[in-house]
This record gives structure tokens, sequence and C-alpha cells, in this order.
């Protein structure tokens, strides 16, 4: 049995990794502002107080696959009042993780401000809707599947944040509008500088912690699902996505686990005891069924989709 290394030593030790990983971001990181992205004159009134016209699906001619995924990507991003109290608990609000803590929470509240207002303007979803839907996932509110493990934390953020930034890239070419396109690679640009930042503390924590960094990241592989699964209807707008090529399993094995398993060498890592190399072997097997899972559902997929072709 290897000994652990306790939770507040971790953070103590990755202290000095958090300093320098947060000077990097804040030095690479643009400004920008969101209201520098909607088309304001492109708005007009809804029907209600002011009088103007009801919402209805003809309003954006976007498809509808691209509105559901709005519609999730945001209501994900609408639960950051949870996500910032899970992470101020978990890594505290002292020194350079406290500041990390603020100033990731920051640059995150962009998103849905931008995003609620671009959709509104361009009268993309139906508002009265959003706004249901918004009041029940955030009723709901959102705890860490693990609150108190820093590790497993730190692994689960690293994939979510690359998984969420291939989310909003892919939902952007589906809006066919230049320009939502162009705010959602904004956005994910800033969810691949937030994975980074992550990405490269558990690379630090596996050379402090090996074999309990290695059991972490099997853990979190295994069990992962998006921060927003539970909105309202969500796994059957995920299939939906799914089906249309904007967040896949393919795309979860070769865009989002897979570059992130490569930067920490996972396969090459030395130092582990028996427990960890245990851990490894689990998650090469994982991984090669994910791998297999994905063809099988790209391959159905296709299928599919040649049928309804051939029907016209």
């Amino acid at each position: 049995m290897t000994s652990q290394i306790s939770q507040p030593d971790l953070l103590r030790e990755l202290e000095q990794v958090v300093e320098a990983e947060l000077n990097r971001h804040l030095g690479v990181a643009k400004e920008w502002f969101p209201h520098d992205y909607i088309p304001w004159s492109d708005g007009r009134n809804y029907d209600g107080l002011m009088g103007g016209d009801p919402w209805s699906p003809d309003d954006a001619e976007i498809p509808e696959v691209a509105r559901t995924a709005l519609i999730v990507n945001l209501l994900t991003e609408d639960n950051l009042p949870s996500y910032h109290h899970e992470i101020a608990v978990l890594f505290g609000r002292d020194n350079a993780w406290g500041e990390w803590v603020h100033r990731w929470t920051a640059e995150e509240g962009r998103h849905g401000i931008a995003m609620r207002d671009y959709m509104l303007v361009k009268r993309m979803v139906d508002p009265v809707e959003l706004e249901r839907f918004r009041m029940t996932h955030m009723s709901e509110g959102y705890q860490s599947q693990h609150p108190d493990d820093a590790l497993r934390s730190l692994a689960y953020v690293s994939f979510q944040e690359l998984a969420t930034r291939v989310s909003h890239r892919n939902t952007g070419r589906f809006t066919s509008d230049p320009m939502a396109d162009r705010l959602l690679a904004r956005i994910a640009a800033d969810e691949n500088l937030h994975m980074i930042f992550y990405r490269n503390l558990l690379k630090a924590a596996l050379e402090i912690a090996p074999d309990q960094a290695m059991a972490a990241i099997l853990e979190v592989v295994k069990t992962f699902e998006m921060p927003g699964a539970g909105i309202p209807g969500f796994q059957r707008k995920a299939i939906a996505m799914a089906v249309e090529g904007i967040y896949d399993q393919r795309q979860h094995h070769d865009d989002v686990v897979m570059p992130v398993l490569r930067f920490w060498d996972v396969f090459e890592v030395e130092g582990l005891s028996g427990e960890g190399e245990k851990a490894r072997a689990e998650l090469a097997e994982f991984m090669s069924d994910l791998d297999q899972s994905a063809t099988r559902f790209t391959e159905k997929r296709d299928k599919l989709k040649a049928r309804l072709a051939a029907r016209g």
C-alpha cells in the first residue's frame, strides 16, 4: 500500500504551480467585450409588456439541432454560481488558488451574458421557454461529483473544459450564422485556456502523487458526464446533438479524452506502484472499449443517414 498525500498537503504542494499557471494565463488571455458581438440593431420587441411580436421558430432560420445545442450550452453556462461555490469550497479563496477561482468565474460569466443577448436579439430561441428552463435548471443547482477530492476535480475539469470548447465550436458552425460562429469561437478560446490551466495542474500532480492521480484519472474518465446533465430533457438533447455530430462519442474519444491523456503521458509515466499500474491498465482497457463504442455509433449513424438520404 503506497502512502497517500492528504488534500491540504496536495493543495500546498501545487500552490507555486497555480501561481505560475495563473501568471501565464493572465499573460495570454485576451480582453473582450460581450456587447461587441451582439447585432443590437437586428433586435425587436417581443410580445408582453412591450407589445411586440411573439416568438416564432421562423424568426431565426437555424437548424433545430443548432437551437437545441445553443440552449444546452447556455443553460450549462448559467449554473456558474453553483460552479463557483464548488471550486471555492474545494480550492479555497486565499493566495493563488483564490485568485484563480475568482478570475475563472469572471471570465466564465461573460459566456452566458453574451450567448443570451445574442440568442434573444436574433430571436434564435423561445425566450419564455428558455427562462423556464433556466429557472428549473438553476433551482436544482450543481454539486460536483468529487466535492472533497482535488485530484479528481482537476482531472474532471481538464476534460470538461475541453469538451465544452468542442461543443461551443461545433454549435457555432451549425448555426450557419457567421457572427454567432464568431462569438462561440471566442467563448471556445476561453474554455481552451481554462482547460490548459487545469490540465497543467494535474500534470504537476502526477509527479507529486502518481498513484493517486492515476486512480483519479481512471475514475473520471469512466464516469464522465457534462455539468449540464441536469438540464430538462438533457438525454434527448444530447442524442440529437450526437446524431448531427455536434458532440458525439467519437469526438469525446478523439478530441477530448485522448489529447489530454497524451499530454499527461499516462501510458508512459514512471514511478507507479502496483495500484497505479492496475489503474493505468484499466484505463487503457476502458479507452479501447470507448474507441470501439464510438466506431459502432458512427457506423450506425452513417447507415441511418444513408437510408434517409436514399428515401429522399
